[in-house]
This record gives C-alpha cells, structure tokens and sequence, in this order.
C-alpha cells in the first residue's frame, strides 16, 4: 500500500501584510502631500505674477524735439501697472501720436521694467507754412516752436510734396558751386517754378529744362553781378527765355549801401 506524503498547506505571514499595508499608505500621504505642495507653489506664483507691478519705465532712441514728458503724458492714461497685462502695441499706438514722432517700438523687460524705443521726424524744410517735409517727402504737422535750425520753406500743391523735394536736392547741389543754397522753392498749380536763394535773388525757372536753366544760371551770373549799380541789387533773374534772359534790380539794404 503506497502511502501519499502530506504536506503542510503555508500559511500567510500576517506581520510582513501588515508592514506593506502601511507602508503604502504612508506612501499615498507623501504623493498627495508633494501636489498639494507643488499645487501651493504653483497657485503662489499665478498670484504673485497677478500681481507684478512695473516700477521701471525707459524711454530711449533719436529724440531732438519730443520730449520725455510728451510720452509720459499719452501713456498715463493707459493701464501700465501689472507687468503681464500692459499692452505693448496700445502703448505704441498712443505714442506714435506724437507730432514730432516718425516710429516707435515698444517691449517688456522681466521683472519689471517697460522699454520705449523713439525715433522723431526729421524735417527738411517747411512746407506751405503749416507743415514739414521729411526726408522722405511726406508732409507732417507739429509744433515749428521745436524747431531752432533755419530751414528752407517749399509751397506747392497738395501732393507735390516728395517732387519738390527731389528737385530741392538736385538743384541745391548745381548751385553749391556758386556757394549759393536754396532758402524758398515755390511749385505752382500748372507746375512752374521758382527759387529764391541765400543772397535774396529771386530766379524763375518756368515748367520745362529745370537743370539746364540753373546750369546757364550759374554760368552768367557773375557777367550779371558786373552790371550792378550802386545801391542797388538783382531781384530777379528770369530764365524762361531760349535765348536771354530777364534781370530786375532793386534798390539794396540800407545795411549793403555804401
């Protein structure tokens, strides 16, 4: 008779469950505890960036005629105060409002700190008595109180002004040679010119052969300045003639007469 061995069934080490039980749960403590802390830091730093002001504002660039306080003024009524909710391109927009203003641009600088970047107009002369002409020939209004330099004055019709101003800047440099600079360009409504120079000689160049005219200009007005009285002085020379051309005199300054 053959006789089966018995075993012992095992049975289950109750201290070692015992032990794991905690040791899970303490380990479910410690995870909740750490999100709950990252969640604390977290919520800290959306509230302190809710929050964060701007102390600092820097106004820079090319500024001969705005002034520091013109910014300031246009930009107080804006909502500059939270560093994360300034709206750089408002702030833009109202300082390019700015008569004397050409461009600007405007950035955040963390933590605190808004940066405006200037560049003002640059006028090239006068353009029918209420307006400036930039070096671009656009025409621009602002304050003439800004402006301490002589310049030139242009009149013309609406429109006429990049036109003008390239003539301005050919026909100036022709009379260069002649040490001579042009102090008034007026451009008539059927596109006729006329210049007055730096020693009060008032030249008309018609509509046509602009550059031919002040060239033939400068050939003769030395032979002109010959025929000069005493006590007097050329007003005008006319060049719209093929083959001449027209001088009016005028009596000279009290402080030229000799």
């Amino acid at each position: 008779m053959t006789s089966a061995a018995v075993t012992k069934k095992e049975q289950p080490d109750l201290t070692k469950v015992h032990w794991s039980f905690w040791a899970g749960l303490v380990f479910f403590f410690l995870v909740v505890i750490a999100m709950l802390s990252v969640f604390w830091n977290v919520s800290k730093r959306v509230s302190s960036a809710e929050t964060a002001p701007v102390t600092s504002v820097v106004i820079s660039g090319e500024m001969p005629y705005t002034q520091e306080q013109d910014i300031y003024s246009v930009i107080e009524p804006l909502n500059i105060g939270n560093f994360f909710k300034v709206d750089v391109n408002q702030v833009q927009h109202q300082v390019k409002q700015l008569p004397w203003v050409y461009s600007v641009s405007v950035r955040k600088q963390w933590p605190n700190e808004l940066k405006i970047y200037v560049v003002d107009q640059a006028p090239i002369a006068r353009w029918n008595g209420d307006f400036f002409i930039n070096q671009y020939g656009t025409a621009f209004q602002a304050s003439a109180e800004r402006v301490s330099e002589p310049m030139p004055e242009f009149f013309g019709p609406e429109g006429s002004e990049l036109v003008a101003l390239d003539n301005f800047k050919s026909l100036n440099k022709l009379l260069e040679y002649r040490r001579l600079a042009i102090e008034e360009l007026v451009l008539s409504e059927r596109f006729s010119w006329q210049l007055t120079l730096s020693d009060g000689v008032q030249i008309n160049l018609g509509r046509e052969e602009r550059v031919e005219r002040v060239q033939r200009f400068m050939d003769i007005y030395p032979q002109i300045k010959q025929y000069q009285k005493e006590n007097e002085v050329i007003d005008y020379i006319d060049l719209r003639y093929d083959t001449g051309v027209a001088v009016g005199w005028k009596p000279a300054p009290e402080k030229q007469r000799v």
